[in-house]
């Protein structure tokens, strides 16, 4: 039997490779997503998978979407709580309390509200899997990255949490920590870094490698092939742990 498979933010980046993931492996798949753009191209060029335009930093939206999900896809096995933000890249004493709040609401609140609303479907997989995307910043304090940082440390506490809650109801809960990841979002990051530091981008970047035993970055394909593998028969025996994919990022 395919596995039912909803994602957050899954039209663009890691999300959209574990979308694509899933479905090549004949799983039916959801993907909510804010961007109507990216939505469109996912439309065109994978037409098999469910899309669902919502605002995951807003609460009614998602109690909407996830029920649509649900009903779309027959019910749940999988939840994927890929959505989030980076957040601007700036010291504690300069942070808009504002930005702050915007990294809260989509990192940490939008993956309660979803993984509360799926919990009562997931119960009734016989095989259901959630998969929290953590970060290397839920491993290590980031200088000048403190909303994000923190927020991706609070998912771990959540991880842990449901998978001591969701274990009798054989629901499997872990978290991925990818490190610096090729896209767009890198790019912004080091892009900041280069902002604070004074240095170009490129020497953002080979700083950055320089904290790796393997020299490059991890791709969204990477992430998406942990996240099938957690999800598929042969992580059925793995639960409350935080997976590093970070080409042994050191510090």
């Amino acid at each position: 039997m395919s596995q039912k498979v909803l994602v957050t933010a899954g039209a663009a980046g890691i999300g959209l490779a574990i979308a694509r993931a899933f479905a090549a492996s004949g799983a039916r798949v959801f993907v909510a997503d804010i961007d109507a753009g990216a939505l469109a191209r996912l439309e065109r060029e994978s037409p098999g998978i469910h899309r669902y335009e919502c605002d995951l930093a807003q609460r009614v939206q998602i109690e909407r979407m996830v029920p649509a999900a649900v009903a779309a896809l027959g019910g749940l096995d999988v939840l994927v709580n890929n959505a989030g933000i980076g957040g601007p890249t700036a010291p504690v004493a300069e942070l808009n309390p504002e930005d702050w709040d915007a990294v809260m609401r989509v990192n940490l609140d939008c993956t309660f509200d979803v993984t509360r609303l799926a919990i009562p479907h997931l119960k009734q997989s016989t095989a259901a899997s959630i998969i929290v995307m953590s970060s290397a910043a839920g491993r290590f304090g980031y200088a000048n990255r403190s909303a994000y940082s923190t927020s991706k440390w609070g998912l771990i506490g959540f991880t842990k949490t449901l998978a001591l809650e969701l274990g009798a109801f054989g629901i499997r809960v872990n978290a991925i920590l990818p490190g610096a990841v090729t896209g767009p979002r890198m790019e912004r990051v080091l892009e900041g870094r280069a902002r604070l530091s004074g240095r170009s981008v490129e020497e953002e970047r080979s700083a950055g490698l320089a904290m790796q035993s393997i020299k490059t970055f991890v791709t969204p394909e990477d992430v998406a092939a942990l996240a099938l593998f957690l999800a598929s028969d042969a992580g059925r025996a793995i639960s409350g742990q935080m997976l590093p994919i970070d080409n042994n990022l050191i510090a």
